[in-house]
């Protein structure tokens, strides 16, 4: 199993491979989930590249965050320079880059991201379809979700192991973006959920702060259940705190044990909140997977100057590597040194003369050839071939093992032989419509109502765990599609149940579904329902489009993080929507906060979460709780997106825009849609525009 570690900066790097890791990760520029650390310049990269394959270590490049149309061409020549300098693989979010990479530098190992969102086997096989050599599962899977995902894998599974767990699904959090225009999805998360809130108006908490992940202690079970990549997460962090997690699980892995008190208690220091959990693996959710940090607490001096003293000496990772001499009469000295990964470099000397005084003794010689201080190598094995009676100069003998040496050094370090090609071009098909057709989005059954069908929007999307209990008999032989909403979450032993459902709401007459992440895009063929695209899928650029139509969908739902000329500008090579109107979806997380705080007798949607919760945060803003697929919770925007009043959403070339009905009463819903259509001049008491025109970092 592979140990990959954070390296946000050269030293952090460094930290890391003196450590023992055998990967690293890292970003260059700003398009990586951590634009706040240091990163790497481009100038850096291929010295980076260099000095980790040198010493055995592999580089993987964070390309991780979704992308603009102005942007791609500068990610493509990011992914060429990777592909040059023998970048071990690219970790990628993006659809749209996903799928240019593949053209462009075919023979670049791609990884998925946690962004992503995958967190099913099916979700990890299209991922295999589209490409993908691994990936990155979610966070908040447990220990039968992962074991049952790697004994069917076609491809290798990354698994977190240690560090900060995010309170949303990773790619699915929009608050940072919302609240501050600061996007995750865009790697400039100003981390909102570590801020504290009332639930329900009560005492001040923090019921988004997650304690920090470990799984030190299950390393033999994720090892023995076949996951390839042991992930540490840290890219914000200092040097030295690379330097502590990586030394001490890099020794749990090699000598297959768990950690001792020390070490136990040496993570704790390195950065903890309040301890750390394992809940998501036990499946054990709840309040005590929960901490905070207290601002400005104090690192650990006297671990952090050992470990810096030890990682700066340079010499805590050497190269083994067998040499092997012939020093033969009236031919060139010769010699050969090799390394365990296959490599075999040779230098050749001047002919030895005949000894005067004192010959050459294989003893010696073989001392002189094993002093390879000042490099990476360590002499293991040397084996001489020597004719008695011969002599050859020390600088002559130390010349043979420098440049044998050097020539060892540029075998490890040589960037693999990788194609190139130029950027396919954009279908020249155009969906954009110049007036979109309205939609509207239900939670809840009351609210499809006879007022509202009269009013034709082109599609009802209901979400399908609560299908059964909408009145689809009494409308569906109208002129409105009416269409199951997938969750965006949903876990391999969740899915027989919502196949179930679906072929219920396909029976009582949706005729399409919604699907809302990469394991549910074959869906639509498997029930013979036409598929459109939710904003789970996050797309963002106009070869992300060119990727929905290529897995069939018939629509896709835009980002609500792009701004109208963004959208404008995009190639549509299928109909596109995009929210216009509701409360916009902020997180969505595992752990159900209504649980966390009033606990639930059956667990299920028709306890507490039924009610209405919210959480108000230290300006008073209210943030309503929604109950969502799985027990999970959804925190919405304190205002509703209202763009009624606004042209440019008409100007955009949608094909849809989408009404999402989350809180509102159904006569609120009905005038809504009524002001949509130019048939009121309603305005809300309480609103905002969103990202419509800001857009975000």
């Amino acid at each position: 199993m592979e140990l990959l570690s954070p390296a946000g900066r050269w030293e952090a790097m460094t930290a890391a491979v003196q450590n023992g890791a055998d990967a690293v990760y890292l970003g260059c520029g700003r398009f990586n989930a951590r634009r706040g650390a240091e990163n790497f310049t481009r100038e850096q990269l291929p010295e980076a590249a260099a000095y980790c394959h040198l010493r055995g270590v592999k580089v993987y490049l964070t390309v991780n965050t979704l992308l603009s149309d102005r942007e791609l061409p500068q990610a493509e020549e990011l992914l060429r320079l990777a592909s040059r300098c023998g970048v071990d693989g690219v970790i990628v979010q993006d659809w749209g880059l996903a799928a240019l990479a593949r053209r462009v530098v075919p023979d670049l190992p791609l990884h998925g991201s946690t962004q992503m969102t995958v967190h099913s086997l099916a979700g990890v096989e299209e991922a295999a379809r589209l490409g993908m050599k691994c990936v990155v599962l979610g966070r908040e899977l447990g220990r039968e979700d992962i074991r049952y995902i790697c004994a069917n894998s076609p491809i290798a599974i990354e698994v977190f192991a240690h560090g900060a767990l995010c309170m949303c699904w990773s790619g699915q959090c929009a608050m940072s973006a919302m609240i501050g225009q600061r996007s995750g999805n865009r790697g400039a998360c100003a981390q909102p959920c570590r801020l504290p809130y009332r639930f329900d108006g009560g005492k001040m908490g923090r019921p988004l702060s997650l304690k920090d992940a470990s799984l030190a202690d299950h390393l033999a079970e994720l090892r023995d259940m076949g996951v390839s990549i042991l992930k540490l997460e840290g890219r914000m962090k200092r040097p030295e705190y690379v330097a502590v997690i990586t030394r001490i699980y890099a020794a749990l892995l090699k000598e297959n044990r768990k950690p001792t008190v020390e070490e136990r208690r040496q993570l704790e220091l390195a950065f903890s909140r309040e301890g750390f959990t394992d809940g998501y693996w036990r499946g054990g959710l709840g309040p005590d997977m929960f901490g905070s940090r207290p601002e400005n607490a104090p690192d650990p001096a006297q671990l952090f100057r050992e470990a810096k003293a030890a990682y700066e000496r340079e010499d805590l990772r050497t190269v083994p590597v067998r040499l092997s001499a012939e020093i033969l009469r009236d031919t060139p000295a010769h010699l050969t040194v090799s390394d365990s990964e296959g490599h075999i470099a040779e230098a050749r000397g001047p002919v030895p003369e005949t000894a005067r005084s004192r010959a050459l003794e294989a003893e010696d010689t073989g001392a002189r050839l094993s002093k390879t201080g000042g490099t990476v190598f360590r002499a293991g094995a040397v084996d001489i071939k020597l004719d008695p009676g011969l002599s050859l100069p020390a600088s002559a003998v130390n010349a043979l093992r420098r440049d044998a040496l050097d020539a060892l050094k540029n075998l490890r370090t040589a960037p693999p032989e990788r194609r190139e090609t130029a950027a396919p071009e954009l279908p020249a098909n155009d969906c954009a419509r110049t007036d979109p057709a309205l939609t509207v989005t239900l939670s809840r059954p009351e609210q499809l109502t006879e007022a509202m069908t009269r009013l034709a929007p082109a599609v009802v999307y209901l979400p399908v765990e609560r299908i059964e209990a909408f009145p689809l008999e009494a409308y569906r032989d109208g002129n409105t599609e009416f269409c199951a909403l997938l969750p965006r979450i949903c876990k391999d032993s969740e899915l027989p149940g919502l196949l179930s459902l679906l072929e219920k709401a396909k029976e009582r007459g949706c005729a399409s579904v919604c699907v809302q992440n990469l394991g549910q895009i074959s869906l639509g063929e498997k029930t013979g329902m036409r598929p459109r695209g939710g904003f789970g899928l996050n797309i963002f650029n106009s070869r992300s489009l060119a990727q929905c139509r290529d897995w069939g969908l018939v629509s896709a739902t835009l980002s609500f993080e792009l701004r109208h000329e963004q959208v404008r500008d995009l190639r549509k090579p299928l109909p596109c929507e995009m929210t216009v109107y509701g409360r916009l979806p902020l997180m969505l997380t595992e752990n159900c906060l209504v649980f966390n705080a009033l606990g639930c007798k059956a667990r299920n949607l028709n306890g507490p979460c039924r009610t209405g919760h919210a959480l108000t945060d230290r300006r008073g803003e209210t943030f309503p709780i929604l109950p969502a697929f799985g027990c999970r919770s959804e925190i919405e925007n304190s205002k509703a997106l209202f763009l009624a009043d606004k042209p440019e959403f008409r100007r955009c070339g949608l094909a849809y825009a989408n009404l999402r009905f989350t809180t509102e009463r159904p006569e609120e819903c009905v005038r809504i849609l009524e002001r949509y259509l130019g048939r009121n001049e309603d305005v809300p008491r309480d609103y905002t525009r969103g990202l419509f025109y800001r857009g975000v970092e």
